[in-house]
């Protein structure tokens, strides 16, 4: 796969799988996947626990390979045998997980670019431009404006959605064409919550796309152009914004739970099944 990832080109779709398949011995952890995320554009991934969020978005960042499928990256063709972590992340597809991913001792700009610095023709990191840099994202990026938040502080002593809010910021900053998002907002208070979901928004408008892994229904169905249900390692609804109604949304995952079947949603709304983006 020749891909010039500084040169930008058009493309339909930032990623594309087709028929995706996934087995642990006897275990079917994906079963025929079709998905396909567009251009500036978030994708609510929904489902229960063991529903196959987790295992998809494996199989798109290279950490596990599928049994069978086809992946493509801005509508290339992937080969298995040379995809992997390393790969997905030179091909700018960033995962910021819900777990601490930021060093709590350190300042926000050895953080921002931690495996990333920038050096002299010595090797010296040039520490006077990250500081400035990190700022810059800190205050254009992000809209920090609250006093004593700076370059120099250190993790530790920001809040949950702050700290949320950094981890999307250094993906955005080194031109992630996908980014995704797991669970952003578990085990923060209210006023945390809305502090994350406006750096999602600025995703989008930045011209990048995400796919949004989250629990909270209200959540991810305020902010999603597209939901993805997944139930037992199929995708069983593609819902565009505005298709379904939060309260039945609820119902049809309740519904799902209760194995009735997939397809249509509640009260006789369509669920669908549409790969791509609509």
């Amino acid at each position: 796969m020749d891909m010039q990832t500084a040169t930008p080109r058009r493309y339909e779709h930032i990623v594309r799988a087709e028929n995706i398949s996934l087995s642990y011995g006897k275990v079917r952890a994906l079963a025929g996947i079709d998905l396909a995320i567009g251009r500036n554009e978030i994708v609510g991934l929904i489902g229960d626990n063991g529903a196959g969020k987790s295992t998809l978005i494996k199989a798109l960042t290279g950490v596990v390979r599928p049994t069978s499928g086809k992946l493509y990256i801005r509508d290339e063709l992937v080969d298995w045998n040379s995809y992997s972590v390393r790969e997905a992340h030179r091909l700018r597809f960033e995962t910021v997980y819900q777990e601490k991913s930021l060093g709590e001792k350190q300042p926000l700009w050895r953080n921002i670019f931690v495996g990333r610095q920038i050096t002299n023709r010595f090797g010296f990191i040039k520490v006077a431009e990250e500081r400035r840099i990190a700022n810059d994202i800190l205050k254009r990026q992000l809209g920090f404006r609250g006093v004593g938040i700076d370059a120099d502080s250190t993790i530790s002593k920001l809040s949950g959605g702050e700290r949320q809010g950094i981890a999307i910021g250094r993906a955005m900053h080194f031109d992630s064409d996908l980014i995704i998002l797991d669970e952003p907002t578990v085990a923060l208070a209210i006023s945390e919550v809305r502090k994350v979901l406006d750096f999602v928004r600025s995703i989008k408008t930045s011209g990048r796309a995400c796919i949004y892994i989250e629990h909270n229904l209200a959540h991810v169905h305020e902010l999603a152009d597209r939901l993805v249900v997944l139930d037992r390692g199929r995708i069983v609804a593609d819902i565009k914004s505005g298709e379904m109604t939060l309260e039945q949304l609820t119902k049809f995952l309740i519904d799902l739970q209760h194995g009735a079947p997939a397809g249509r949603g509640p009260a006789g709304t369509d669920s669908g099944h549409a790969a791509g983006p609509g």
